[in-house]
Order: structure tokens, then C-alpha cells, then sequence
């Protein structure tokens, strides 16, 4: 920017984007001036460096407005957890089930884990049945990402929610 082109010569383009030809740095940089305006660097590879006549603090800010609203547009899905026991109760089981529609409405993927304590952990088969049936009662509105699998004390499976094509969920449920 400005004076911080050390080439020769670059290759100007106006502020209303006219090609302003070859130029001596120091003349480009005159007529940037003259104008108010800044000499912007914009591809310092080519042969002459290829330089702008642009407001730069103009040019930081669109830059900034840009990436501020492809922030905004990046859909984020957060992994909640929900713990279940082995030998767990219809009523808690229940309510983990509700809790866990309500994170898949809002487009969150879910990790069901069963946790094992003492001598349970050699039945695993227990925490298995308890992961299918939760599946189970959770079909309609799940896609399996990764299947249940022992680490450690705990037996774990990963679920998100359904890809509905063309309908949304809201749409789909009134059906």
C-alpha cells in the first residue's frame, strides 16, 4: 500500500476502474494523492505489480462486512451428550428421550453414552440394549453417524437429526 511498493514500476487501474497503463511508482502514487485516495497492491506476482486506486479503509471494512456475514451464514451443529445407566428407569428414560427430540429439532447431532460402573461394565450387552431401544424409539427423526462402541467404561454411538429432501421437519410431522 502507498509507499510500501517497492517495485519500479505497476500497472494502475483508476478509481472508477479504468485501465490507467504502466506507470512509475512514484507518479502512480501522485495521482492516488491527487485523488485522496490510496495505491492498493492488488497482485504483486504479476509483471509489473498490477496496483489500484482504492479508499483503503473502505476496501478493510467491506472485507470485514463480508466475513462477518459468512460467519453468521456457516451453520453450526454442536455434539450434545445425553448419559444413560444400564439399568435405567422408564420415567429417566423417557425424559432423556424428550431432551434429546428437543436438541435434534434444533439441528444438533447427539452422542447417546451409557456409563458403566463396577461390575457392569462385563455386561455390555445391557448398555447395547439400552442404546437400540433409544434408537429405536428415536427412528423417525434420526440418521445413525456412528454405531455404538465400547471405550473404556463407556459405550457410546453417535446420532444426527433426519435429512428430509425437499420438505422440512415442521412440514413433515403435519403429514
Amino acid at each position: 500500500m502507498n509507499r510500501r511498493i517497492r517495485a519500479p514500476k505497476v500497472k494502475v487501474i483508476g478509481s472508477d476502474g479504468t485501465m490507467l497503463g504502466v506507470l512509475p511508482t512514484k507518479e502512480a502514487l501522485a495521482k492516488a494523492q491527487e485523488e485522496g485516495l490510496d495505491l492498493v497492491e492488488v497482485n504483486g506476482r504479476g509483471d509489473p505489480p498490477v496496483c489500484k486506486i482504492i479508499d483503503y479503509g473502505k476496501l478493510k471494512y467491506e472485507q470485514s462486512k463480508k466475513s462477518r456475514e459468512a460467519k453468521k451464514k456457516r451453520a453450526t451443529q454442536e455434539i450434545k451428550e445425553i448419559k444413560f445407566r444400564p439399568q435405567i428407569g422408564d420415567h429417566d428414560f423417557q425424559v432423556k428421550l424428550r431432551a434429546a427430540r428437543k436438541f435434534l429439532a434444533a439441528g444438533n447431532r447427539i452422542r447417546l453414552i451409557v456409563q458403566f460402573k463396577g461390575r457392569q461394565s462385563s455386561h455390555p450387552e445391557t448398555g447395547k440394549a439400552v442404546l437400540d431401544r433409544a434408537c429405536q424409539e428415536l427412528s423417525e427423526v434420526i440418521t445413525i453417524i456412528q454405531m455404538a462402541k465400547m471405550e473404556g467404561r463407556l459405550m457410546s454411538m453417535t446420532v444426527g437429526p433426519v435429512k428430509l429432501k425437499g420438505k422440512s421437519r415442521e412440514a413433515k410431522a403435519a403429514s
